[in-house]
């Protein structure tokens, strides 16, 4: 019951972005497929530095392993974890290397973040169970360092794929605050380490480029801080996951 739910919340959420990936693969095939028109902004790959601005949505969800006999133990029916939507907005840096298909790129970004954990306990009064939500919410500051190779221009489009990782810092995180047990609540570490990889569509203007891209981010650490409440005690880690969907302003 419990790995049926969580397949079927994850095709769901998956089969958004497999549109999203598909819609971007549309779009590039259109763009290769064009005749030869005037180039604009033709001097951009000679600069070495470029700066500019991203704003777009994001999901954030974790990747969860319980405790093996959560039920024998804890009581536990199943725990489901589930995506929420969340924003985010940054500056841009990015600098050539060497060649003008490959970059480097840093954008500190500022996001709002939400995850959501679903319980089912045993009721020791009556038949049924106890359903319990814990929603876990994150205004992080985050530092990603990524790799971009970029095709060479066809007129006035590219394409390109990044690879890297990034640093989090979550400003709103309860990692030192005081447990209630009464009315506990999931605690999650301040500093998470993720890897990032991803894919983009660049479209150059007369002065400024125009990039979308969607992105992948997963956790190395397990950030669950476990103090042995009745909502942490079932879970034996977290990492954490989301999807970024950009769009880019460079000049």
């Amino acid at each position: 019951m419990i790995g049926s739910t969580i397949y079927r919340a994850c095709t769901r959420s998956e089969s958004m972005r497999y549109v999203l990936f598909v819609m971007l693969m549309a779009f590039a095939a259109d763009g290769f497929a064009q005749r030869e028109k005037p180039m604009n902004y033709r001097r951009f790959d000679e600069r070495l530095f470029h700066f500019g601005f991203t704003i777009g949505g994001n999901t954030a969800d974790f990747t969860m392993f319980q405790v093996p006999n959560a039920y024998e133990k804890f009581g536990v029916k199943s725990v489901t974890n589930h995506s929420a939507p969340g924003g985010q907005v940054g500056i841009l840096t990015t600098m050539k290397v060497g060649t003008p298909v490959v970059r480097l790129r840093f954008i500190p970004i500022i996001s709002f973040q939400e995850r959501i954990l679903r319980y089912e306990f045993e009721d020791d009064t009556q038949t049924g169970a106890i359903f319990n939500e814990e929603r876990i919410q994150s205004t992080n500051l985050d530092f990603p360092l990524m790799f971009q190779f970029r095709t060479l221009r066809v007129n006035n489009f590219a394409a390109y794929v990044l690879a890297g990782g990034q640093y989090t810092v979550d400003l709103q995180s309860q990692q030192d605050a005081g447990q209630d047990f009464n009315d506990p609540f999931i605690k999650i570490s301040k500093h998470d380490w993720q890897g990032q990889v991803g894919g983009g569509l660049e479209f150059f203007a007369t002065y400024f480029k125009f990039g979308i891209e969607l992105k992948y981010s997963h956790g190395w650490r397990n950030v669950l801080i476990q103090d042995n409440t009745s909502v942490s005690n079932p879970i034996e880690s977290l990492y954490n996951r989301v999807w970024w969907l950009s769009l880019i302003f460079e000049g």
